[in-house]
């Protein structure tokens, strides 16, 4: 039995929504030329968004980038422009010119990560512009208000995607397939898995913490293999927040200090 966590790579075993985002991206790069090339994955946080993003990128050798929440186009320009191997100093139009002739000339595909915060920041016609110029397919992984923020924000953008693929909750296949990636020395039964499946609300980030929680206790304990009997009335992570103690209350937000000779 190993709890070492792996590296996600190109023989990761396919999840729900590595599935789901792996026909995105594959629509998305074989589309007739005269149709957009904007793809949107989004969903709620937990549901392996990331993981599956990274996966597609190794399979299909798209160019990644995950945003920040206080880059500024700048930054975003500069990351992607490392990504796709030319010079991200200079003024923003001359990057996004450099930007466009390398995915021409690639011809890869670009998946943009937390691309909430494109939308947030303000740069989201710069990805248009790259996308309608380049003519390479653009992948947009965010929350479950993406699309909601992608059409309020820009209609151009809008009008531009060609698919909207939702993340869909973690099923107990989906846990017992990471259980067999991450301990393959350790047997857990379907009981268990369904039952880690539904204290992790479906989620599965929160199904690895449960799973790293079950190997640690067989490890310890010595067991090969684990059901819902032997795993009895142990605790399972279920991200829920805990309560307040006797006696304590939320502490109020601190009041900021007025400033001399600002306004009222």
């Amino acid at each position: 039995m190993t709890d070492r966590q792996p590296t996600v790579n190109a023989t990761t075993a396919p999840l729900t929504n590595v599935l789901r985002f792996g026909e995105l991206v594959d629509t998305c790069v074989q589309r007739p030329r005269h149709l957009p090339g904007l793809g949107v994955f989004y969903g709620h946080s937990g549901l392996g968004k990331t993981w599956s993003a990274v996966h597609a990128a190794h399979r299909t050798r798209a160019r990644y980038v995950e945003c920040g929440e206080s880059w500024t186009r700048a930054r975003f320009l500069s990351a992607l422009a490392v990504e796709v191997g030319v010079e991200g100093r200079g003024r923003a139009a001359d990057v996004v010119d450099r930007i466009i002739m390398a995915c021409e000339s690639q011809d890869r595909p670009v998946i943009i990560d937390e691309a909430d915060h494109v939308v947030r920041r303000g740069y989201l016609e710069t990805v248009r512009e790259i996308a309608d110029r380049a003519g390479v397919p653009i992948v947009l992984v965010g929350e479950e208000a993406l699309p909601q923020m992608i059409a309020a924000r820009s209609e151009r953008t809008h009008n531009r995607v060609l698919m909207w693929v939702a993340a869909e909750p973690v099923t107990p296949e989906d846990v017992a397939t990471v259980a067999r990636l991450y301990y393959p020395d350790l047997e857990i039964a379907a009981d268990l898995v369904e039952r880690i499946t539904a204290a992790s609300a479906h989620r599965i980030r929160r199904a690895v913490v449960n799973l790293h929680r079950v190997a640690t206790e067989a490890l310890a304990q010595g067991w090969d293999t684990v059901d819902l009997a032997r795993w009895g009335d142990r605790a399972l992570y279920t991200g829920q927040v805990p309560a307040l103690r006797a006696g304590e209350r939320i502490p109020a937000a601190p009041r900021l200090a007025a400033v001399p000779g600002g306004r009222r």
